[in-house]
């Protein structure tokens, strides 16, 4: 197995435009052995999160709920081509384009492949947008987790 090192990479240029004027956007990467397209390899990063990620989700859940925000129960049925809670918005071999649009930002998570020797590289990338002062809140809130969410949801690409 290739050594399973989850680096911070400079986001691609082309993502930003994604969601023009964002004010967040950051990217992780990590290179596998096997070779995969976008949706499995989206499916094994966002597809299922660890126990400790979803009770965070949960408590997230309780406290944006009273905002009139979308949950992530809301969000799971209002789109049936999604993987885990996110709704795809555009599908290639090589890349995964999710996210929603809600009240208090506009956020895409992007997962993207290239070939890397005999395996891949799995790029993840998020872009936010915020409307708000809620929205610019909540990021301040959730970015230390967000940073430890995704890397922890890449590490699973090796299951």
């Amino acid at each position: 197995m290739t050594d399973m090192k989850v680096n911070a990479v400079e986001p691609d240029g082309k993502t930003a435009a994604l969601l023009t004027g964002a004010q967040f956007m950051d990217a992780y990467s990590v290179v596998i052995d096997a070779a995969l397209d976008a949706r499995h390899a989206a499916e094994k990063v966002l597809g299922r999160a660890p126990r400790w990620i979803r009770a965070l989700m949960a408590l997230r859940d309780h406290f944006i709920a009273s905002f009139g925000l979308k949950t992530a129960r809301s969000v799971r049925h209002a789109s049936a081509n999604r993987i885990g809670i996110f709704p795809v918005l555009s599908e290639t071999s090589q890349r995964i384009v999710a996210g929603l649009n809600d009240r208090h930002l506009d956020f895409r998570v992007v997962i993207d492949v290239a070939s890397a020797g005999v395996g891949c590289r799995v790029t993840a990338t998020t872009v936010v947008l915020t409307h708000n002062l809620l929205g610019r809140v909540y990021l301040a809130i959730i970015l230390p987790f967000h940073r430890l969410i995704v890397r922890s949801m890449l590490r699973q690409i090796a299951d």
